[in-house]
């Protein structure tokens, strides 16, 4: 049986965002204010739905857990035994393999994002553009311009490997792209 035994939308979201909330509730985000983790989630969430249209239950759950496995102590079994084998597969698909090398999972990134599911796509869409909507509100302290452009482009050959999933959301990308750091 998967959680929330509930059936309703609201009561899987609301059930996504305190299990999120707890497995995050030690992490801080790069910024430097060290926002709370859970923000970025969160953010996700209402990215898809408020400038996407996005009202897929699951995909906003998947948005909202996309994070559970790659960066707390959450497995895939456990994700799959709370909210079911489809959230757990999208979460795996937008999950990095933390036990390979930064730059190879980078690449795996682009080399990967053409074959995500839709629902998939839309998560890695908005993460990218929350990512970078991020980065020019509150730059991650201690990172350079360089390294700051680095991340704009390596996030723009992730979503321009990524199929084409929703148009809002895609404009959304390009507008926090256009946005790239420029030397002053």
């Amino acid at each position: 049986m998967t959680y929330p035994p509930d059936p309703r939308p609201e009561a899987w979201l609301l059930a996504a965002l305190e299990f999120a909330a707890h497995k995050h509730r030690n992490q801080r985000r790069k910024d430097a204010q060290a926002s709370p983790y859970i923000n970025h989630p969160i953010a996700l969430a209402h990215m898809l739905v408020a400038e996407g249209g996005v009202t897929d239950t699951k995909t906003l759950v998947a948005a909202i857990l996309h994070d559970t496995v790659e960066d707390t102590d959450t497995t895939c079994e456990e994700i799959r035994a709370r909210f079911g084998k489809l959230v757990a597969d999208v979460v795996q698909e937008v999950t990095d393999d933390k036990a390979l090398p930064k730059a190879r999972r980078k690449q795996l990134q682009i080399d990967h994002a053409p074959h995500l599911s839709k629902r998939a796509a839309l998560v890695k869409l908005v993460d990218k553009t929350a990512n970078l909507r991020d980065m020019v509100a509150s730059p991650p302290a201690g990172w350079p311009l360089r390294r700051r452009q680095e991340y704009f482009d390596w996030a723009h050959a992730v979503v321009a490997a990524l199929p084409p999933v929703n148009k809002k959301l895609r404009r959304a990308f390009d507008e926090a792209h256009a946005q790239r750091p420029r030397a002053p």
